[in-house]
């Protein structure tokens, strides 16, 4: 694992379009809105953007955010998003490995809690979370806003 650079932009957006829901959504022909965000998030001292590598190819990466707080007695989270694992790579205990050095991370950082959100229709997901011992504890609600770009 390692942080993402700007030369692994292609091959990061590849792995967010490799499912029904993220060929739906995302353009991986034009790579011009994910520089942006990806600059952002580089420059984000409380983001990483990492990747697994194997071979010289990345072939997984997560987004893991800290996010200061009150609760807790004012600890820290940390915010595992976009979890992805290159299909060649599934079922090889990848992403597992991924989770656990980002849960690693965090405990590194002070973090007091690991959260995750996952699409409510990736049943195989919940499985693969609650393997890893987290827990369904909360229901998540999400609003989509206009692209501000559009």
């Amino acid at each position: 694992m390692r942080r993402a650079r700007p030369d692994d932009l292609a091959a990061l957006v590849g792995l967010l379009a490799d499912d029904v829901r993220g060929a739906a959504r995302e353009t991986p022909g034009d790579l011009a809105p994910y520089r942006e965000a990806f600059a952002r998030i580089d420059a984000d001292p409380r983001t990483l953007l990492a990747v697994a590598v194997g071979g010289g190819t990345v072939i997984g990466t997560l987004q893991l955010t800290y996010l200061p707080g009150l609760s807790h007695r004012g600890g820290t989270r940390a915010q595992i998003e976009a979890v992805r694992v290159a299909a060649g790579e599934r079922g090889r205990g990848l992403g597992g490995r991924m989770v656990a050095w980002a849960v690693e991370q965090a405990r590194s950082h002070g973090c007091r809690m690991v959260q995750l959100t996952s699409d409510a229709a990736r049943a195989d997901a919940h499985r693969f979370y609650t393997r890893l011992g987290f827990s369904a504890s909360h229901v998540g609600f999400k609003l989509a806003l206009e692209d501000p770009r559009a």
